[in-house]
C-alpha cells in the first residue's frame, strides 16, 4: 500500500449536508430506495441519493489534473474507473487529454444511460466485485471512488483484488470516520454503505487484500 492523497476532499467539502435531516425521515425506506441506484438515487429525492448528480463544466477538472500528473498519464495511457456512474470525472480527464484511453463500468443502468456523449462509447455494466475482464496490470490507472465501501465485506474482497490486479497504480475513495461524532454522522447519511469502517480498520484491511495503490477516505465532519 502507498499514500494517503487529497483529491477529493475539497470536493466533498464544498457540499452541505443535514445528517439529521435524513435520518428521521424514513431512513429506512430511503435506504431500499438508494440501494437500486435508479433515478431516485441520482436525481430524485436528496434523502434517497444526490438530489441531482448533473454534470458541472469545471467541477471535476482540478482533480483530474492532479490524477494525470501524480500518476503521470499521457497520451495513449489507459485508465479504468470501477463504479463510475455517469463519469463525470472520465469526462474531464478526457479533455485535458484527447488522446487517453478511458474505461468505466457500473452496476447503475440509469448512470451509464446517463453519461455524457464523451465517455458513453467507453462505459458498461458490471459489478466491482466480478471477474474484470483484462489482463494483469493492463492499465496505468485504475480508480474507485465510493464505491466499494457499498459492497459487503466478502465482495469488498473480491474488488481491491481485482482493482489491484490490472491497474499498474491504482486510487480507491472510501467513506470513513475518525471519532464518534463523525460514524454517527456516516451513519445518518449513508444510503448505500455496507462497510463502516474507521481510518485503522481500512488501513489494516488493505494490507491484509495485498492493495498495493493509494487511498482517499472522505469524512463526515
Amino acid at each position: 500500500m502507498k499514500e494517503l492523497k487529497n483529491f477529493i476532499t475539497p470536493i466533498h467539502k464544498s457540499a452541505k449536508r443535514n445528517y439529521l435531516d435524513r435520518m428521521l425521515n424514513e431512513k429506512a425506506k430511503c435506504v431500499k430506495i438508494a440501494k437500486k441506484f435508479d433515478f431516485h438515487y441520482w436525481d430524485g429525492s436528496r434523502r434517497t441519493g444526490f438530489g441531482g448528480y448533473k454534470y458541472i463544466p469545471g467541477h471535476w477538472k482540478p482533480m483530474a489534473e492532479q490524477l494525470i500528473k501524480t500518476y503521470n498519464l499521457k497520451a495513449g495511457s489507459k485508465v479504468l474507473d470501477v463504479g463510475c456512474g455517469k463519469a463525470f470525472l472520465l469526462h474531464e480527464m478526457k479533455l485535458l487529454e484527447p488522446k487517453l484511453n478511458i474505461m468505466g463500468f457500473d452496476i447503475s443502468k440509469y448512470a451509464l444511460k446517463h453519461n455524457n456523449a464523451l465517455t458513453k462509447p467507453h462505459v458498461y455494466y458490471h459489478r466491482a466485485q466480478d471477474p474484470y475482464k483484462y489482463k494483469d496490470k493492463e492499465f496505468d490507472l485504475v480508480i474507485s471512488l465510493h464505491v466499494i465501501h457499498s459492497l459487503r465485506f466478502f465482495d469488498l474482497k473480491k474488488a481491491v483484488h481485482e482493482i489491484n490486479r490490472v491497474g499498474k497504480q491504482a486510487y480507491v475513495v472510501v467513506e470513513s470516520y475518525r471519532n464518534e461524532e463523525e460514524l454517527v454522522n456516516l451513519q445518518c447519511w449513508a444510503t448505500v454503505c455496507e462497510c463502516f469502517f474507521d481510518v485503522d480498520e481500512w488501513i489494516y484491511l488493505f494490507t491484509e487484500f495485498g492493495y498495493e495503490g493509494d487511498y482517499e477516505f472522505v469524512f463526515f465532519e
